[in-house]
């Protein structure tokens, strides 16, 4: 077969293009930038161009499979339509890949990459194995795909943007988080929590879903007052589905870690199954926020069959993702940490966690906003969220797929600080004004075109 990608160089297009180049087809692709993950993809045989083209589409494609990332008004886009070539989303061809197996599938709008590599990593380490397809590079393999034909399992970064995840069926599904995000696609908070619902009760009922603490009210639902309905929050999860709840901070869950403490910058937390206690379980050169993910992780290792020793060894060897509180420089005058946070929730984590493993340290952090319709939505949440910083530099927002909205910039978030400690500034300027700052601690933080400037920044930092 001949596919053709239309927005190659996103996480999870590149995932699939990867999958159809390993099995023998003929894999080209169209993204509108070049990155590292399309220099990679090209250096592993794949023909990508970066200009909207239609002439630079190769003859005789089989298949397009296209992202809702890329706007339709895109040439490209137009052309394949009008040409009556086969289209397909790449959330259609993800459901139709784990047709058919026991897919594992991570949801939330925070924390579903790591979980979700988490879970990959330790099937991987064990005779159970598993196939994967990933939102971020997952350093123990190096990429965001894992191919292993002799497993029945699949793992799954269910998307919840533009209800994408809705074409999964799984085995086993994770939801770690329901907080307001892509409101430009879903409108309100109630019809994001709405998909979410819908997602949870396509779970096997052979399988189980695994909550985070507080989401959810499992059973037939009783409520009076209608208005209370219409902003409830929690998920409504059909008798048939078994439920295992999970949390970092609440002893009611079915899985919960107690005791968490940081040695020298590794973590170490006791896991309390509804079996028993694993005590002194390691996480190596992690952050707070992974100790959640790790019982997530653990919860569904375990119902896999995964025994005591594996678990330890495999949530001990971790080594995290790509930008995913990401340790880049690390002596005993800096440390840089790069990070994918772009929700207010997310940056709250990563700061949180940076001041829990390096107390009474200054620290500087880079924020660049993405989306304008997340800056508008979200901009009195970002300015909390960001306030535990000592030095703020925000830089202009990334548009991705939007076009601007009239009064929306960088400049709203800054407005709203009560601090003097804030800047505003283009990538070009952020490593002379972070080198001024003279910080102990640096994070940049954002999900645009920053990851540009962490080489760059990284260089400079290990040179000071």
């Amino acid at each position: 077969m001949n596919y053709y990608f239309l927005g190659i160089g996103g996480i999870g297009m590149s995932a699939l293009a990867r999958f159809f180049k390993l099995g023998g087809h003929t894999v080209s692709g169209y993204d509108r930038t070049e990155s590292p993950l399309t220099k990679q993809l090209e250096s592993e045989g794949i023909a990508i161009h970066y200009e909207d083209n239609p002439d630079l589409i190769p003859q005789n494609i089989d298949l397009v499979i296209y992202t809702p990332a890329v706007p339709k008004e895109t040439r490209e886009f137009q052309h394949i339509e009008k040409m009556g070539i086969p289209m397909e989303k790449r959330s259609q061809m993800l459901g139709e890949l784990t047709r058919g197996k026991k897919c594992i599938g991570v949801a939330g709008s925070h924390g579903k990459t790591t979980t979700s590599a988490m879970i990959a990593h330790l099937l991987n380490k064990s005779d159970i194995g598993c196939s994967a397809f990933l939102g971020g590079i997952a350093k123990n393999f190096d990429s965001n795909l894992l191919v292993n034909n002799d497993s029945e399992y699949v793992v799954v970064e269910a998307d919840e943007y533009d209800r994408s995840f809705l074409q999964l069926h799984p085995y086993f599904s994770v939801i770690t988080a329901t907080d307001p995000d892509h409101l430009d696609i879903y409108g309100t908070h109630e019809k994001l929590i709405e998909a979410f619902q819908q997602y949870a009760n396509q779970t096997s009922p052979e399988g189980a879903l695994f909550l985070k603490e507080g989401l959810a009210e499992h059973g037939h639902h009783h409520d009076d007052d209608d208005e209370d309905e219409e902003h409830d929050h929690h998920l409504h999860i059909s008798e048939e589905i078994k439920c295992h709840s999970y949390s970092a901070r609440s002893i009611e869950a079915d899985y919960y870690a107690i005791n968490v403490r940081n040695y020298n910058g590794n973590i170490f937390f006791d896991l309390r199954t509804p079996d028993k206690v694993l005590y002194d379980i390691e996480l190596q050169n992690s952050c707070l926020y992974n100790v959640e993910n790790a019982v997530a992780a653990a919860a569904v290792a375990l119902t896999c069959g995964l025994d005591e020793y594996q678990l330890r060894n495999g949530l001990k060897t971790f080594a995290g993702i790509r930008r995913r509180f990401d340790i880049r420089v690390k002596n005993k005058d800096i440390v840089y940490i790069d990070d994918y946070a772009h929700h207010p929730k997310e940056i709250s984590a990563t700061i949180e966690s940076i001041k829990y493993l390096y107390p009474d340290k200054r620290i500087v952090g880079v924020f660049q906003p993405h989306l304008y319709s997340r800056t508008r939505d979200l901009a009195d949440e970002f300015v909390e969220a960001l306030k535990p910083l000592d030095e703020i530099i925000l830089m202009p927002i990334y548009p991705a797929r939007e076009k601007p909205i009239p009064g929306v910039s960088s400049g709203m978030i800054l407005r709203k600080m009560e601090t003097m400690n804030k800047y505003l500034c283009s990538a070009e300027q952020v490593p002379d004004l972070v080198e001024a700052l003279c910080p102990d601690i640096v994070v940049t933080m954002g999900a645009g075109d920053i990851d540009r400037l962490v080489p760059v920044l990284e260089q400079r930092l290990k040179e000071e």
